[in-house]
């Protein structure tokens, strides 16, 4: 029963790493491709060979994913069926929300699942890790984004302000190939983290390794690796809208503004604080931030409201998907 549940997480948790590259491939592309700096395929191809690459560049953001819950005082299988209920939930709302077209966070949905599988399985939940390593980077991650896109174009501005546009938008059509790579490096080096990080904690749980290890195993990196990037392959056309079209029609210049912005925040969070923030939160802010240069009016907020709304919604009804996977699961394995 046990190796049927570890099988069976691992499984799952890829398959939300597999939906987190599908929901998410936009974050990295939807610009560039908006601004018609790269092709829909060649950007995903792009975007789907640097996510891999990302995957395998850091481990501290999977270290941080793990810590969310700490599985005590129940069994194996008993934890195991927890951490499958957080992923399936995660999952459920991802689906609901890719659906309807709007860039909600699979990162928050994924620790929402966890926590909510959690309270009702009835561990440890780390309220501290929480709110210092999710709450907090999911408040300032949007502001930041926001506020150095805003900064860079109002450079790019400034510095190019006696240039002729058209060879300036060449110039950064060609530089949107760079940062819509680095956008897409960084997507990978955050979110395949925090599948390597679930299925971490379900091997753990089940006794195979220790949680003490210094690094993962390096069938976790690579089946992560792989999954997300084969997700971003299939692509994610309808939120690739929202973002590229719906918010604001970017030139390339801006464009360039609110994937360097992104890649910046990306990078930093994960490098320095090891924080599992939002790709989706970071680049949809940067792309308002860089917008508003235009003024503030050109950027549709009632769009933006709407993709808010669904932020804030994320972590409390993934959790509540959770939670009501967890029970039927409970019923499923007969566990007492």
């Amino acid at each position: 029963m046990e190796i049927a549940i570890v099988v069976a997480v691992v499984v799952v948790a890829l398959a939300f790493d597999y939906t987190n590259g599908f929901h998410d491939a936009a974050n990295a592309i939807a610009t560039s491709v908006s601004t018609r700096a790269l092709t829909p395929r060649i950007a995903l191809i792009m975007a789907a060979v640097m996510n891999f690459i990302g995957a395998l560049l850091g481990q501290e953001v999977a270290k941080t994913v793990q810590g969310v819950i700490t599985i005590d005082g129940v069994s194996a299988n008993h934890g195991l069926v927890i951490v499958l209920a957080g992923l399936l939930g995660a999952i459920t709302w991802n689906l609901i929300t890719w659906y309807y077209g709007l860039p909600s966070s699979s990162s928050h949905a994924l620790i929402g699942g966890l926590v909510g599988a959690g309270l009702a399985g009835g561990v440890t939940i780390e309220w501290s890790t929480i709110v210092e390593k999710v709450v907090i980077p999911m408040v300032a991650s949007p502001i930041v984004g926001f506020s150095l896109a805003f900064a860079v174009m109002l450079s790019i501005m400034w510095i190019f302000r006696r240039r002729n546009p058209h060879k300036v938008f060449r110039g950064f059509r060609v530089a949107q190939t760079f940062s819509a790579a680095a956008l897409a490096l960084g997507h990978g080096l955050q979110d395949a983290q925090k599948t390597m990080g679930v299925i971490f904690l379900a091997v753990t749980t089940a006794g195979y390794y220790s949680a003490d290890d210094e690094s993962l195993p390096l069938w976790i990196v690579l089946a992560a690796a792989t999954a997300i990037s084969l997700g971003t392959y299939s692509g994610g056309w309808r939120i690739m809208r929202t973002l590229g079209r719906r918010i604001i029609h970017l030139d390339p210049a801006r464009g360039f503004s609110a994937e360097a912005a992104g890649a910046a925040v990306l990078y930093t969070t994960a490098f320095v604080f090891h924080a599992p923030i939002s790709t989706t939160h970071t680049i949809t802010s940067a792309i308002m931030g860089a917008g508003a240069t235009k003024r503030f009016s050109a950027v549709r907020w009632g769009v933006a409201r709407s993709i808010v709304t669904a932020w804030v919604l994320t972590f409390p009804m993934a959790g509540l998907a959770a939670a009501v996977v967890y029970f039927v699961c409970r019923f499923i394995f007969q566990l007492p």
